[in-house]
């Protein structure tokens, strides 16, 4: 398509998004990064939960946040294009089993690769009941969830749990499927180190630092790596090439998009096959991690991806860090349980008294006194108790969840188009 087409289409879409709110700088991006680390090395600190900083901690957040930013990195690529796909639960499922059948066989690499083929099978069944039938998204997304859960349940006893089968005979049943072998890790020489001989001081702010850049480049998962790139990959090729320009505008308006010449049926069914693709890719992520499919595997981290596309603004960056914090509060409820949980009590405080005082710069007092009160609440239950129930703790990740995207729900802005029916020609 000529310059010409793709500059009309640039000027169709920046007038449907005048409405959008402005994006932060770079600089005021970098301020509320250094001050969400000041706000944990004082934490740190004032509480002794050496843990919220240590390389350990962030080691286990990177590895949780994999899968969850994979997922929700899949929604955004379907929600850009129209189609909403709360299916992504079922893609990892499918992404799951299909590692753990490739894994034991041929590998770790063959097990990522089966897992995005098995995630992207899903993808172009909900492409082809959304975009080619016009079944409901959200209907199709629930029928997926629940196929691809009774699928690889019915498989697993079929192929890994058969009796006298190669695969039982390496260890397989009805609810796993045989160990693979372990894929390799990668670590950066010398700074891996040096970076934890200075945590080990527990010099505030330093040592925090030195904990966090630990955990990010000692051990770490080549699948971590390549996940790295495909947000940096997915930014690029949607923002930044006229292919991308065109998916966004099957999102926006696709009735525009098509009387300027864009194959809106072709860009969904793409979008939504490389969606399922990048959730199967998250869910053989966690059969790699464990060496092994395992029924349940998932856990619903399909449905908290879904979420970090919600809080992230249906952007990559967005993604990243929502993903970030689910799996920073996933790896805190693992690691350190009740004490350190119980020191966060301190941080959502002092945060939810913040946002009062923003609120009341603004004019607006009601949510400013029911956060100051929510805040003295939290500061009153730090005092008066050491710990904080299991059940909590446990429930933690999920609080996290549902707390974010009430605070983040006003300044979201999906796509213009996202989950309605479209049809070709329907705007003639």
């Amino acid at each position: 398509m000529s310059t010409t087409f793709t500059a009309a289409l640039s000027e169709r879409l920046s007038g449907k998004n005048k409405g959008e709110r402005k994006k932060l700088s770079y600089p005021v991006v970098l301020l509320i990064i250094a001050g969400s680390l000041l706000l944990l090395s004082a934490l740190r600190a004032i509480t002794g939960a050496n843990d919220l900083t240590s390389s350990g901690q962030w080691s286990g957040a990177l590895g949780a946040a994999v899968p969850i930013g994979l997922a929700g990195l899949g929604g955004l690529w379907a929600e850009r294009s129209g189609v909403v796909n709360i299916g992504l639960e079922g893609m990892m499922m499918l992404g799951t089993f299909s590692a753990g059948w490739a894994g034991w066989q041929h590998g770790p690499w063959v097990a990522a690769l089966a897992g995005v083929v098995g995630g992207a099978i899903g993808g172009l069944v909900h492409a082809l009941a959304t975009v080619t039938f016009n079944v409901d998204h959200i209907i199709s997304g629930v029928a997926i969830n629940i196929l691809a859960l009774g699928i690889t349940q019915y498989m697993a006893k079929m192929l890994f749990g058969a009796e006298g089968s190669a695969a039982q005979q390496a260890g397989g049943n009805d609810k796993q499927s045989p160990v693979m072998p372990d894929m390799p890790n990668f670590s950066i020489p010398g700074l891996a180190d040096w970076l934890h001989s200075i945590e080990k001081h527990h010099w505030f702010f330093v040592s925090d630092v030195a904990g966090i850049l630990n955990g990010l480049v000692d051990d770490v998962s080549w699948l971590t790596i390549v996940a790295a790139l495909l947000f940096v990959g997915t930014f690029f090729v949607l923002w930044r090439t006229a292919f991308g320009l065109r998916l966004r505008s099957c999102g926006e308006s696709p009735v525009a998009a098509e009387s300027l010449g864009v194959n809106v049926y072709t860009y969904k069914y793409a979008a939504v096959i490389v969606s399922g693709g990048l959730a199967g890719l998250g869910g053989a992520f966690l059969a790699i991690g464990t060496h092994m499919y395992s029924d349940g595997q998932t856990g619903g981290r399909g449905y908290i991806g879904l979420a970090t596309m919600i809080f992230g603004n249906w952007r990559p960056g967005g993604v990243a860090m929502g993903a970030g914090l689910f799996g920073f509060m996933d790896s805190l409820q693992l690691r350190s349980g009740g004490p350190t949980v119980h020191a966060l009590l301190l941080a959502l405080a002092v945060l939810l008294a913040g946002f009062a005082l923003w609120r009341i710069k603004a004019g607006k007092s009601r949510p400013a006194i029911i956060s100051g009160a929510v805040a003295a609440a939290l500061v009153i239950w730090y005092a008066l108790t050491k710990t904080v129930p299991l059940e909590f703790v446990d429930a933690t990740p999920y609080v996290a969840t549902l707390l974010v995207l009430s605070v983040s729900a006003k300044r979201l802005r999906m796509p213009k188009a996202d989950g309605q029916p479209y049809r070709k020609g329907q705007g003639k």
